[in-house]
């Protein structure tokens, strides 16, 4: 490889893709991507695999699974492409009628000044940042009773904290201060599968969803489990309401953690909200977590839970990275319990 040509390393290439190199690593493992290597071994992105990378970050943004995307970029196999394109048609119809009650609300405050009524502050502020959903509640134990208030709250929220945080007790003070909210506990892997099935045979547009959601998760390279059908299940039956998940990643894999984090980002955008909690660096992957998501950290001295921004250097952000493991290490410690000594 000439030392004069346009390749770039794979954090510059990710950068200007911008996907994260774990992303990249794993478009490779798929033999969607074949990067050059240097003369030292070092994985090196030219001119070609920077615009089939690009394509395949557009088809992922899309929907498609890395499945589909094979079929697309190595086979030519376009019979991926209507559906996604069907559901990012009706993603756009969705925001375009938001942006139509947005233009409406406009439009009846124009007409109220010309009667004579001035708007008020909040219906103005409405106009540039729509209502969101918030919550707020007294922390409780093992806090003091502080209050605790989550405002714009975003599609996808992650609660990170070591162990006897109190992570958990928040998630549940969580689900019930929002409306609707369900909180899905560890007893999900207790179930044989019993009762997921019972939902889905009580709801056949819910059976629908959940098979088809499965049916990407496979493409994936997820194996079909009680514990991914179980949050799966959970998923798709709240739908528009609030969702709080303990401990996400318990009883999957490392490919099914991949594939169960794609799918939850590419929910459409009316989706309620997901509240996770998680100890796992592939569920919560600091490299890649996005504008429209938030970390909430609970601390291990018991201060009250803060938001962290997923930049090194952020307060919280090394508190946040030492709470998170890969797969292997969460499985090799899985039942182990800190004792504190009694003196």
């Amino acid at each position: 490889m000439r030392s004069s040509a346009p390749f770039l390393s794979p954090s510059k290439a990710a950068r200007k893709l911008g996907v994260s190199i774990k992303a990249l690593r794993l478009y490779e493992q798929r033999g969607l991507l074949t990067p050059a290597r240097t003369a030292s071994g070092w994985r090196a992105y030219g001119p070609g695999e920077m615009a089939r990378a690009r394509e395949i970050a557009t088809l992922r943004a899309l929907g498609l699974s890395l499945a589909q995307i094979g079929q697309v970029v190595l086979k030519g196999d376009p019979r991926s492409l209507p559906p996604a394109l069907a559901a990012h048609e009706a993603n756009l119809e969705s925001q375009a009628r938001r942006l139509s009650d947005q233009i409406a609300r406009v439009r009846g405050l124009r007409a109220e000044l010309g009667r004579g009524r001035a708007p008020a502050a909040d219906e103005l502020a409405q106009l540039v940042r729509p209502p969101t959903s918030a919550v707020a509640f007294d922390l409780p134990w093992p806090w003091g009773g502080e209050r605790f208030e989550l405002i714009d709250i975003h599609p996808i929220n992650f609660i990170v904290g070591p162990l006897f945080s109190g992570k958990t007790r928040l998630a549940r003070a969580i689900a019930d201060g929002l409306p609707g909210g369900t909180f899905i506990g560890l007893d999900r892997l207790a179930d044989d599968g019993a009762a997921a099935k019972a939902r889905m045979a009580a709801d056949p547009a819910l059976e629908m969803r959940v098979e088809r959601a499965l049916d990407w998760l496979v493409e994936e390279g997820a194996g079909v489990t009680n514990a991914l059908v179980a949050v799966v299940v959970a998923v798709e039956q709240a739908i528009s309401r609030a969702l709080v998940v303990d401990m996400v990643e318990q009883g999957l894999d490392q490919t099914a953690q991949e594939a169960l984090i794609a799918y939850l980002r590419r929910r459409r955008p009316e989706a309620g909200p997901l509240f996770l909690l998680t100890r796992s660096n592939v569920i919560l992957d600091l490299a890649t977590v996005s504008p429209s998501e938030t970390i909430i950290l609970c601390p291990a001295n018991h201060a009250p839970p803060s938001l962290v921004l997923p930049y090194p250097g952020a307060p919280g952000h090394e508190a946040v990275a030492t709470c998170l493991g890969s797969p292997e290490v969460r499985a090799r410690t899985e039942g182990v319990v800190a004792v504190h000594a009694q003196v």
